[in-house]
């Protein structure tokens, strides 16, 4: 072959490549967010998981700012009705009522987790078991809300702690954990019904809400309930929100079913080798031609990307997961339109 055919070839192959990798990244045009009615993510600073006094964040690496982001986080509670200055422990831990009222006692947007429970109840709770926030290995799928109101949230943790104390029991194989008959005595906070935060929340601030799933390449009936049951409490609800999920099929659900939805994909600069060939292609977001989404939730350390890059480019609004400082803060601002923080108290813009 000819260099001048082997250099046109080159040329037409590279422009395939970058049309290919456009179209899979492109977000939902102008014309159907327009046709839609569809809103912007609200521009707010939102609380990862409640503005929050025990849990996500709150390590050691942090320390020199997270202080004052709990100490307002107890404040903003105690403001808005929950517990006291006398209570040794947290009384706002993560993704809890508690720490959802203090965020809009502060005016924080909020971002926060759904999943169900085994009695099909949609709850808000990050991980798919109870053991880094009540020390209780357990399961969110194998408990009944019933059973969730009766185990406290960082029982027996120090104000600021990240992690909850193993209860007695949690680390034998197989588990002896059972659950409480009767509510524990005391201020506690639990993991709480989307119901009942929708209710707290009352449309004083946005929510950024997560549909949450264990393998995000897997989908089943109750992927498919969880989404039915999360979308219609969403529906009676008067205040702003938008939707996103780290599952391509959630966020296409959405697509389909309810294109009013300001809707988001959620991401991060995953490698082949750690996390494989499905998750480092999610994390290049080749996957947003199913769902087209109107913003793109990205791990802060990847806001640089040329996929978020370009993504922004074409439309989409970023938003950035998890600020947890002000130097974090001030290495990706430039990359992000909105930002979900914890761990410190930012600045008003």
């Amino acid at each position: 072959m000819s260099s001048s055919k082997l250099f046109r070839n080159v040329i037409i192959g590279g422009a395939v490549a970058a049309g290919t990798a456009a179209w899979a990244l492109a977000p939902r045009s102008f014309n159907d967010k327009r046709r839609n009615f569809v809103p912007s993510v609200p521009d707010a600073w939102y609380a990862h998981r409640g503005l929050h006094d025990a849990g996500s964040g709150l390590t050691h690496r942090y320390a020199a700012e997270s202080g004052d982001y709990v100490a307002l986080a107890r404040r903003m509670a105690e403001k808005a009705g929950y517990g006291s200055a006398g209570e040794a422990g947290p009384i706002a831990p993560e993704n809890s009522l508690a720490s959802f009222a203090a965020a809009c006692e502060a005016g924080y947007g909020i971002e926060l987790d759904l999943q169900l429970t085994l009695d099909g109840q949609v709850v808000v709770v990050h991980d798919p078991d109870l053991k880094r926030v009540a020390g209780d290995p357990r399961r969110i799928e194998d408990l009944t809300y019933g059973e969730l109101t009766r185990i406290p949230l960082f029982p027996t943790a120090r104000l600021g702690d990240a992690v909850a104390e193993p209860l007695p029991g949690a680390e034998e194989v197989p588990p002896l954990i059972t659950t409480p008959s009767a509510a524990p005595d005391g201020y506690y906070q639990h993991v709480p019904l989307f119901s009942d935060v929708l209710k707290v929340v009352n449309g004083r601030v946005p929510l950024i809400v997560e549909y949450k799933f264990d393998d995000n390449a897997h989908w089943d009936g109750r992927c498919d309930e969880l989404m039915d049951k999360g979308a219609a409490l969403l529906a009676q609800y008067e205040g702003p929100y938008v939707i996103e999920s780290f599952n391509p099929r959630a966020v296409e659900w959405y697509k389909v079913n309810h294109p009013e939805v300001n809707r988001g994909q959620l991401s991060w600069p995953a490698t082949i080798k750690e996390d494989g060939v499905t998750e480092w292609a999610a994390g290049l977001l080749v996957f947003d031609w199913m769902s087209r989404p109107d913003f793109v939730a990205y791990d802060w350390v990847g806001g640089s990307s040329p996929q978020v890059r370009l993504a922004r480019a074409m439309g989409a609004t970023a938003v950035s997961w998890t600020v947890r400082s002000r130097d974090e803060l001030a290495q990706c601002d430039a990359y992000f339109d909105r930002h979900i923080f914890e761990a410190f108290v930012p600045d008003e813009r």
